[in-house]
């Protein structure tokens, strides 16, 4: 594939093509959700065995967008898009074939491996195309909400795929959506870094140093990654407590899925609203909610319990950690422009891999099986980010 740069006629086109490719990670996380429980009896392994094949994936998309930061900055973002669109495909096409759970393991970390190179790339394109300022802040907010149509879009998609066809038919869906992409991305598409890095030791760690001293950005990352899991710690537990546990379907919780991924994404847009409002003062308010919220599911299965009190609560909850997530990912992604594949591939990798270690362990300690456990991962999950807000408090600087 030789690399061409964007054609200015099809700066329209490439910036939907763009956000086009930032929910696949999201896709790739959720639409094999309402599956599990089928995953786990049809390959005759326990239910935590399925689980890791999430956290195999958060883990490898992870600590690699700190890889590929470096290597979109280096070497451009186009070519290295197209060839992890074709094998994360080809990736998905192996999990319709096979019957062992390795091979699976396998195959999510590297489709991990490929996304992150694809939604790193993307989220440069955004620093690379549109200017500073409040321009520039719009199409990162932007960006963050839409993404989160991945997690509103695929477990519902992916419920009613298995219910007709089978688990399989998720992994078939991705490797289409991964194709179709590749396709339009290079026949549309095109190179767009302005400035390349120099791939050498004292560069890159030069670049890691001016990134990492600064404290705000540190801070944020861990707010961001405390706010995915709670998204994953009930997307962990959620289908075997729903499906199993009170009996519903896989397109029940298709739809809860669905629902909660609503919820994401009004947290989203509430934030993209109030973008310019100081950051500080607005996560404190967010947090105060949440918490409020998470002491109400917990005591109210006392007095009533059903799927949509658990629902309820949940889509709440999700609600202030889309609007905490927003705030602080457009911060964060755009707080180095000069070094936009760097600054969104270590955004991404530590929040993203923090995310998959907390919410696992809190899955395996807590081991929830009820709405008020929910509630109490989500306790101690939302307390570490009051925590980390009200060290980070001083080091803010609005941008």
């Amino acid at each position: 594939m030789v690399s061409k740069p964007l054609n200015p006629k099809n700066h329209f086109i490439a910036t939907v093509l763009a956000y086009a490719t930032v929910p696949l990670s999201g896709f790739a996380t959720d639409v094999y959700l309402p599956s599990f429980p089928q995953m786990a009896s049809q390959l005759q392994v326990a239910e935590h065995s399925i689980q890791i094949t999430l956290s195999l994936y958060l883990v490898s998309y992870g600590l690699f967008q700190i890889i590929s930061g470096i290597l979109v900055d280096a070497y451009g973002r186009y070519r290295l898009c197209l060839s992890a669109l074709l094998v994360f495909s080809a990736s998905c096409l192996v999990i319709t074939i096979t019957d062992s759970i390795m091979v699976i393991y396998l195959m999510r970390i590297i489709q991990g491996i490929c996304t992150a190179f694809t939604v790193v790339a993307a989220r440069a394109f955004f620093l690379d195309v549109y200017e500073e300022g409040p321009k520039k802040k719009m199409y990162l907010s932007l960006m963050t909400i839409v993404w989160s149509a991945g997690p509103i879009i695929a477990p519902f998609v992916g419920g009613y795929l298995q219910h007709i066809f089978g688990w399989r038919s998720n992994f078939v869906f991705l490797a289409v959506y991964g194709f179709i992409l590749f396709l339009f991305l290079w026949i549309f598409s095109g190179e767009t870094i302005k400035h390349r890095i120099q791939a050498n030791y004292r560069s890159i760690l030069k670049s890691y140093k001016t990134i990492l001293s600064a404290r705000d950005f540190i801070f944020g990352i861990f707010i961001i990654g405390v706010s995915y899991a709670m998204i994953m710690f009930f997307s962990l537990s959620g289908p075997f407590i729903i499906e199993h546990d009170l009996g519903f379907s896989p397109v029940v919780m298709g739809y809860v899925a669905l629902i909660l991924g609503l919820a994401w994404m009004c947290g989203g847009f509430i934030g993209k609203q109030l973008i310019n409002r100081d950051l500080v003062q607005k996560i404190k308010v967010a947090y105060a909610i949440q918490i409020l919220l998470v002491v109400l599911m917990i005591t109210t299965p006392y007095f009533i319990y059903n799927i949509y009190t658990i629902v309820l609560f949940a889509f709440l909850v999700h609600v202030t950690a889309g609007f905490i997530f927003n705030n602080y990912f457009t911060y964060c992604v755009g707080r180095f422009p000069q070094l936009a594949g760097i600054a969104g591939g270590i955004t991404g990798g530590f929040a993203y891999s923090f995310t998959s270690v907390l919410s696992y362990a809190a899955i395996a300690v807590l081991k929830p099986h009820s709405q008020a456990t929910i509630g109490i991962g989500y306790l101690i999950i939302g307390m570490l980010g009051v925590v980390a807000l009200w060290f980070s408090r001083k080091l803010y600087t609005a941008k």
